[in-house]
């Protein structure tokens, strides 16, 4: 009996070892659990967040305001300015739709569309949870401060960002950072999130398309109307610019290009001498895209956004979803040809 002892204390103080050290730390699916409740529990929150993109030529910058109210639908009203340039635009959700505002040029695209459920958002709490919760195949890792999960992703018009890494707070259980990696695992997008109030107050018009336009500043965008400075996309999908139109309109300009070679595309900027009266919204069937240097309206053969008071329409039939969003994103103010 006493040799059976002796030999079963090296046995005995070694599962003693492993019991303290699996004490020491939390499994996965007890963090994943802490996770989803956090999210159940969260009914307010007012964010800010950093967002760093090096999807492009030169990387981006964007102070981001993160909004969101719980109820019987979600509201959300995300204000991004890229480097402090016009005056910022808003993602807006409420019981009327989603809206792409860009409140210096008094104009809003509404969408038919699922935002944000539809994809991956690397600044919302929700969607980054949802899709740790649901990559049965994350990979779950701990540091001194974080949970990390490395996921897929879900970006459906964008397969070059892949992966994520999400940064989880060890006391809060809430994201703290998130970097979306490359097919490679290369870090393009970095948002930093800070400043957490988890208790906020909201006014109705907080989330009201129209009261987002009376109240925004247009004094800057009204120091930049004026002539139209030409932009050209650097990636060209081995095609080459074949015409070149300007029209003179009667409250601005508007140039016309014409690419042709391996896909066929137009491209068409506006600019108008002064800024409309009353609000307007175009209405289209798409999604809401995020293209480095401002956010975009993206439908099935057509991308439009704004940026520096300039008015963009790309569309080609011979385009993909994802090349419409590689050559608008490779416009970053830069007059190249």
């Amino acid at each position: 009996m006493r040799k059976l002892v002796k030999h079963l204390l090296p046995v005995i103080f070694i599962l003693m070892i492993i019991t303290l050290v699996g004490c020491g730390g939390k499994s996965q699916e007890k963090v994943l659990k802490k996770i989803e409740d956090t999210l159940g529990s969260l009914q307010a929150y007012k964010v800010e967040a950093t967002m760093k993109m090096n999807t492009g030529e030169e990387e981006r910058s964007y102070d981001i305001d993160i909004w969101y109210n719980k109820g019987e639908q979600d509201f959300y009203r995300v204000t991004l300015e890229s480097d402090g340039e016009d005056g910022g635009q808003v993602i807006l959700k409420n019981e009327e739709g989603v809206f792409v505002l860009t409140p210096s040029l008094q104009k809003s695209f509404k969408f038919q569309t699922e935002w944000p459920d539809n994809s991956s958002q690397p600044y919302l709490y929700k969607s980054l949870i949802n899709d740790v919760i649901n990559d049965k195949e994350a990979v779950f890792t701990t540091s001194d401060s974080y949970y990390v999960f490395q996921t897929k992703t879900n970006y459906q018009n964008n397969s070059n960002l892949p992966f994520q890494e999400v940064y989880f707070d060890k006391k809060t259980y809430l994201p703290v950072a998130v970097n979306i990696l490359d097919k490679e695992k290369q870090p393009l997008i970095e948002v930093v999130f800070r400043d957490n109030n988890l208790s906020p107050s909201f006014a109705k018009e907080d989330f009201e398309r129209e009261a987002i336009l009376e109240h925004a500043d247009t004094t800057e965008m009204d120091e930049m109307i004026n002539e139209l400075a030409v932009m050209y996309p650097l990636e060209m999908l081995g095609s080459e610019l074949v015409e070149e139109k300007q029209v003179e309109l009667s409250d601005g300009d508007r140039v016309i290009m014409t690419f042709k070679g391996d896909k066929n595309f137009t491209l068409i900027q506006e600019k108008r001498d002064t800024l409309p009266v009353s609000s307007y919204e175009d209405e289209l069937v798409g999604d809401v895209i995020n293209l480095g240097h401002s956010v975009g309206a993206l439908s099935d053969k057509a991308l439009e956004w704004n940026y520096q008071g300039t008015s963009f329409y790309l569309t080609g039939t011979d385009l993909s979803q994802e090349d419409l969003i590689n050559v608008a994103s490779s416009i970053q103010g830069k007059s190249i040809k």
